[in-house]
């Protein structure tokens, strides 16, 4: 029985990394990016709404557009490179998430914070008779964050990326 030894080379490690799969990105940073841009995005156009009144799809649509264009910037900046489409499909679910998380954190806030016991009891009363209403709407929020969120990541990973 002979022993080989092993090649304990750094070299070819090195290549073998570079010149196989990409590794695996940590979209995480990317998608925290996303988060700090559709934050002051959301608060901007907050802002904004005091003055003139804007429709609120229309300033959820921008806010998602502008923390994508945020997220996609610092990918291709520090990778040097456009995302891949599962890279697109990560980042995607993941600013959905974000977005779906932080809006579920300032509803229960308002829950909390701003709406006393008899407010709180007519919303349970409306909710429990027509809840049709409110299904459909949290649909429509969902199929309008995902696709804004996809398509803003798709264009801006088109236009920023590197010749």
């Amino acid at each position: 029985m002979s022993r080989t030894t092993p090649n304990l080379s750094k070299k070819r490690q090195v290549q073998t990394n570079r010149s196989g799969q990409s590794q695996k990105t940590h979209l995480v940073q990317y998608v925290g990016f996303f988060a700090v841009g559709y934050i002051l995005a959301s608060a901007i156009f907050m802002m904004i709404q005091t003055q003139i009144t804007i429709n609120p799809q229309l300033v959820t649509a921008l806010s998602i557009l502008v923390g994508a264009y945020i997220a996609v910037h610092k990918f291709i900046k520090h990778q040097r490179r456009p995302l891949t489409n599962s890279e697109m499909n990560r980042l995607t679910m993941g600013s959905i998430g974000v977005v779906w998380l932080l809006t579920a954190i300032y509803l229960l806030g308002l829950w909390l914070f701003l709406f006393d016991a008899v407010s709180r009891e007519v919303l349970l009363e409306m909710t429990v008779q027509q809840p049709l209403p409110l299904l459909s709407a949290l649909v429509m929020i969902l199929v309008l964050t995902l696709v804004s969120a996809r398509l803003g990541i798709w264009i801006f990973n088109r236009l920023l990326a590197p010749k």
